[in-house]
């Protein structure tokens, strides 16, 4: 009985997750038919495909590029979300291999304050946030990428800790008979080692600072606009009138670098956050 029941528990549980799988897509399909019709048409007939007069080409993505400034955004964007990922993976990587290295109260004390701000919701603390960012003249597209670092920090210092305490201590102390100072040390020994936490800390907050709206739009506000708030932007027409066509067209510009970052990378997510959370 037990055996007959095997198959037909996997049957259910593919079936399951396909069925999942299509309604995480549909969202994502709907957007792209509906880039190519007339917005009077996306209002109407949103599920219908594109096609006679409904089907437009490619006018929304050109009046959506041309009408919000989506390139100049785009390319904002691109710039804080490199700059922001970069200062994460360098800062919390050292950061988590001295934690893991120096084992005393500070260090543990530290540990536990990166922890404890996992669960810090960002609602409490951004009006403060906003003040600080002002008077530390952090409100432009080179400071954001500092205010990103902070909010960062707590989730990867946890999974980049959880994988140092897992290498050998030996790596490091062959590198020092060689040698090595601390930062050749972990630049030339460590830093490599630790590439599939790495690339999974890139992506988690890759995906959170392209995406991210409130604090581009509390730091940087409209004059400095990322992909999400020029996107808000566009929505807002006059006498309430918006241009959903060139709306759905920005969207999926927005998100095709994102998923393609995704999609080279994703064989590093499981591996990684195994790594990370478990040996920590």
């Amino acid at each position: 009985m037990k055996k007959n029941r095997l198959p037909l528990m996997n049957t259910f549980l593919f079936d399951f997750l396909v069925l999942l799988s299509v309604l995480f897509f549909v969202p994502i399909g709907l957007v792209f038919i509906n880039s190519f019709k007339s917005r009077l048409f996306i209002s109407s007939n949103p599920f219908a495909l594109p096609k006679g007069e409904m089907f437009v080409g490619l006018s929304n993505y050109i009046a959506g590029l041309s009408t919000a400034g989506f390139f100049q955004a785009f390319l904002r964007s691109a710039f804080i979300t490199l700059m922001s990922v970069g200062l994460i993976l360098v800062c919390t990587s050292m950061t988590s291999w001295f934690i893991a290295r120096v084992r005393n109260k500070f260090t543990k004390g530290l540990y536990y304050l990166f922890a404890f701000s996992m669960i810090v919701p960002f609602q409490m603390v951004m009006y403060t946030m906003t003040y600080v960012v002002n008077m530390l003249n952090f409100d432009n597209i080179l400071g954001i990428n500092f205010v990103y670092l902070g909010f960062g920090a707590g989730l990867s210092v946890f999974m980049f800790t959880g994988f140092v305490k897992s290498v050998p201590l030996d790596l490091e102390e062959a590198a020092e008979i060689d040698g090595c100072n601390p930062l050749q040390t972990f630049f030339l020994i460590i830093f490599p080692v630790l590439k599939p936490t790495t690339i999974t800390v890139a992506i988690l907050n890759a995906m959170w600072i392209w995406n991210d709206y409130l604090l581009p739009y509390l730091v940087l506000g409209t004059d400095d606009k990322t992909v999400p708030v020029a996107i808000q932007i566009a929505m807002q027409g006059a006498y309430g009138a918006t241009d959903y066509g060139g709306f759905m067209a920005m969207l999926v510009l927005a998100i095709i670098p994102i998923i393609t970052f995704y999609l080279f990378a994703q064989k590093y997510i499981i591996s990684g956050v195994i790594s990370g959370a478990v040996k920590g």
